[in-house]
């Protein structure tokens, strides 16, 4: 990865943060503190998500195998970890979800809701 790749992804990570941190703006600074972490991680797996599945889109979820004589397709590597990725961000984002008052937490999972069934990964 290039320097301006890098220099673009963390931007779009930091990004990414500030829009979890405004929907928890309200929340007491002692709470938001301890679910930093969970933002931080959150707002990674995202970025890293859109990027993957961009990857997926471009060169498909499976690639010619040749193993001497045979050759098969097989599901690319990037499939697992597209999947157990989003498992683990819609993990942290209900967790995230669950901890905002009752009039917030419908549209923040209608908006993981929308992000998830943009992801998935028909096979």
């Amino acid at each position: 990865m290039s320097i301006s790749e890098q220099l673009e992804r963390d931007r779009k990570i930091k990004q990414e943060v500030n829009k979890i941190k405004k929907i928890f703006k309200d929340f007491p600074k002692d709470k938001t503190k301890v679910i930093e972490g969970l933002i931080n991680e959150a707002a990674f797996m995202k970025v890293s998500l859109e990027d993957t599945r961009i990857d997926l889109i471009k060169n498909g979820l499976t690639e010619l195998f040749e193993q001497g004589d045979q050759a098969f397709n097989r599901e690319r590597p990037e499939v697992k970890i597209y999947s157990n990725f989003m498992k683990l961000y819609s993990s942290i984002m209900k967790q995230l979800i669950d901890l905002l008052p009752p009039e917030l937490k419908k549209e923040q999972t209608d908006a993981l809701m929308d992000f998830i069934s943009k992801g998935k990964i028909k096979k």
